[in-house]
């Protein structure tokens, strides 16, 4: 496997060639995080918590730059105490291992309005119709 570092429009861009893995976004120390896209496609984000490196993987019709909770449809985790959190390479390796491992994750349940925010709803549509 050929992992490359890169210069693309003046960010660091990580990519493994043979897979189509890439790691946009990466920051490392004690507070590791970052983001990229998969081999197939979709976008990913990674975040220490604690001793744990957590992985969530979302959906291919992603639309927004900043997705929620919603938009997830797989999350991997795994101990970061054998790693070293101040190299870039072993942070990134460790993404790209939990990549295959991530489970899928039961679809949201879509809130249910509650009486203010259905108020709101109302008194911004007569503020729109003014």
């Amino acid at each position: 496997m050929e992992v490359n570092t890169e210069q693309h429009q003046g960010e660091r861009l990580v990519t493994d060639h043979t897979s189509g893995f890439a790691v946009d976004d990466v920051t490392v120390g004690r507070y590791a995080h970052g983001f990229g896209v998969t081999g197939d496609g979709r976008t990913f984000a990674f975040r220490t918590v604690r001793s744990m490196l957590v992985l969530e993987i979302y959906r291919e019709d992603l639309d927004t730059d900043v997705p929620d909770a919603a938009d997830v449809v797989a999350v991997a985790q795994a101990t970061v105490a054998d790693i070293d959190l101040d190299d870039e390479r072993s942070v990134v390796a460790l993404v790209r291992d939990l990549i295959p491992q991530a489970t899928p994750v039961a679809a949201a349940q879509p809130r249910e309005t509650t009486t203010v925010r259905a108020f709101l709803g109302r008194l911004s549509a007569v503020i729109d119709g003014i």
